[in-house]
C-alpha cells in the first residue's frame, strides 16, 4: 500500500501560527510515503514567507513533492513577475517545478498551472499533459497521480474562471491512463470523480493552515493506494487548533475504465 498525505494552500504570511506545530506533528504521526503539497506555499512570495515555508518542509519526516501555486509568484514585483517569476520558489523550495516521485505501485506526477501574468487563472499547458500521458502510457499497470495547484472542474458556483486548457486536458489525461488528481486553490474540499471524466478522481483539498478557511475548517487529505482501489481519509483541524481528527472517509476502486465507489 501507498500512503500520500495532500496539503495545499499553506499560504505562509497568512498562516495560524498556533496550528503549525499540530500539522507537523499530526503528518509526522501518520507517517505517510509521501506529502504532495499542491500549491500557494505563500501568501506574497516574499523571501521571510518562503523561508518559513522551508522550514516547515524541513520538519516534515516523509518524502515531501511541491508544485507552485498562483501566490507564489511576486505579485507586486512585476519585473521579477515577468521576468524571473520562480527566482525565490527555486532558492527555497526546489529547482523543479514539475518533480515526480514513484513508489512500487504508484507515480506521482507535479504540474506548474501557474500563469505569472494572470494572478488568479491558472493554465494547463500541451507540454505538460503530452508529458503526463506519455509517463502514464509507458507504465500502464501503475497508478498515475497528477499533482497540480488548480482544479481542472469547478462547480457552477465557484466563482473563479477554469484553468486555461482544462478541458482538454482532463480528456487527454482521461484516456491515456491517469488516475487521480489532487489539486487545491479554492479553499475548498471536494473528493469525486469528475463530472465527465469518471476515470479520473479529483481530490480537491482546503487550506491547511491559512486564515483564509472560506467556512471551512484547515484540512488535508490521507490517500492509501491498492492496486486499483484507493481510499481518501480527510482530516480537519479542531477548534482551539490542539490537532486534527478525522472528519470523512471516501472509499473508490478502479475496476475497469471509471472510478465507482466502494461499499
Amino acid at each position: 500500500m501507498t500512503r500520500i498525505l495532500h496539503l495545499s494552500d499553506l499560504h505562509f504570511g497568512r498562516e495560524r501560527p498556533d496550528l503549525l506545530r499540530p500539522l507537523i506533528e499530526e503528518v509526522n504521526r501518520l507517517a505517510p510515503d509521501l506529502v504532495a503539497i499542491s500549491g500557494d506555499l505563500t501568501q506574497r512570495a516574499r523571501p521571510g514567507q518562503y523561508r518559513a515555508a522551508q522550514t516547515f518542509i524541513g520538519a516534515l519526516e516523509p518524502d515531501v513533492l511541491c508544485v507552485p501555486g498562483n501566490h507564489d509568484t511576486p505579485l507586486h514585483n512585476l519585473a521579477e513577475r515577468v521576468f524571473r517569476p520562480w527566482r525565490r520558489y527555486r532558492h527555497y523550495i526546489g529547482e523543479s517545478l514539475e518533480p515526480d516521485w514513484h513508489s512500487d505501485a504508484v507515480s506521482v506526477h507535479g504540474v506548474n498551472t501557474v500563469e505569472p501574468l494572470f494572478h488568479q487563472r491558472g493554465h494547463i499547458r500541451r507540454s505538460a499533459v503530452r508529458r503526463l500521458c506519455g509517463a502514464a502510457e509507458r507504465a500502464p499497470d501503475r497508478m498515475h497521480v497528477v499533482v497540480g495547484h488548480h482544479p481542472l472542474e469547478h462547480l457552477p458556483d465557484t466563482g473563479k474562471r477554469l484553468a486555461r486548457g482544462a478541458e482538454k486536458a482532463l480528456a487527454a489525461l482521461a484516456g491515456c491512463g491517469a488516475d487521480v488528481i489532487l489539486c487545491g486553490h479554492l479553499h475548498l474540499s471536494r473528493i469525486a470523480p469528475f463530472r465527465a471524466y469518471g476515470g479520473l478522481l479529483l481530490v480537491q483539498a482546503g487550506t491547511g493552515l491559512s486564515t483564509r478557511g472560506r467556512g471551512e475548517p484547515n484540512d488535508f487529505n490521507l490517500l492509501s493506494f491498492d492496486a486499483t482501489s484507493v481510499r481518501i481519509d480527510r482530516f480537519t483541524a479542531h477548534d482551539d487548533a490542539s490537532g486534527f481528527d478525522l472528519a470523512s472517509s471516501h472509499a473508490f476502486r478502479k475496476p475497469g475504465a471509471a472510478w465507482i465507489a466502494a461499499v
